[in-house]
């Protein structure tokens, strides 16, 4: 789809498009109430405009549809193709890796109460392991912050994809 295609998108076809980028309904209002963008550069400050008062049931719900680092996605919770796709760089043959991603996984969930999320597109297991590792020393409220950071990253990352 090009940038005038979402542009001229059915409101409902639209929201549906970007609660792929970002599960959250209210961001995706937001996003979309700055329709028709002139370029893609427009979506990504409106995007990050609208993830800055991402509340805490929100975070939870876009959480939610993320599988864990270094898992499998699950088709009938997670957006699979794109999680799949995005963590590609994990190698999950290297069983240290799985492991140590399994390992790391749980203490930040002990830690925050929540799934660790990362943009993983791009980065490779050790890379995220070591994003992970200096992660899990952020207080609360960074972690928070750095969390939706990723999240916007990944929804970045997907609109642009999209769009493209």
């Amino acid at each position: 789809m090009s940038l005038a295609a979402f542009n001229e998108q059915p409101a409902d076809d639209a929201r549906t498009s970007a609660l792929v980028w970002l599960d959250v309904p209210r961001w995706a209002d937001d996003v979309l109430a700055g329709r028709p963008y002139d370029d893609v550069g427009e979506v990504e400050a409106a995007m990050i405009a609208a993830a800055s008062t991402i509340s805490d049931a929100e975070l939870e719900q876009a959480l939610a549809r993320h599988p864990r680092i270094g898992e499998r996605a699950d088709v009938a919770k997670h957006d699979a193709e794109q999680s799949t796709r995005e963590q590609s760089g994990v190698d999950r043959a290297d069983d240290d890796v799985v492991r140590r991603l399994a390992e790391g996984n749980r203490a930040y969930e002990e830690r925050f109460g929540r799934v660790f999320i990362v943009r993983a597109a791009g980065r490779s297991g050790p890379d995220i392991l070591e994003h992970l590792r200096h992660r899990l020393h952020n207080s609360d409220e960074i972690e928070r912050a750095e969390t939706i950071d990723q999240l916007t990253q990944i929804a970045v990352l997907r609109m642009k994809e999209a769009l493209s």
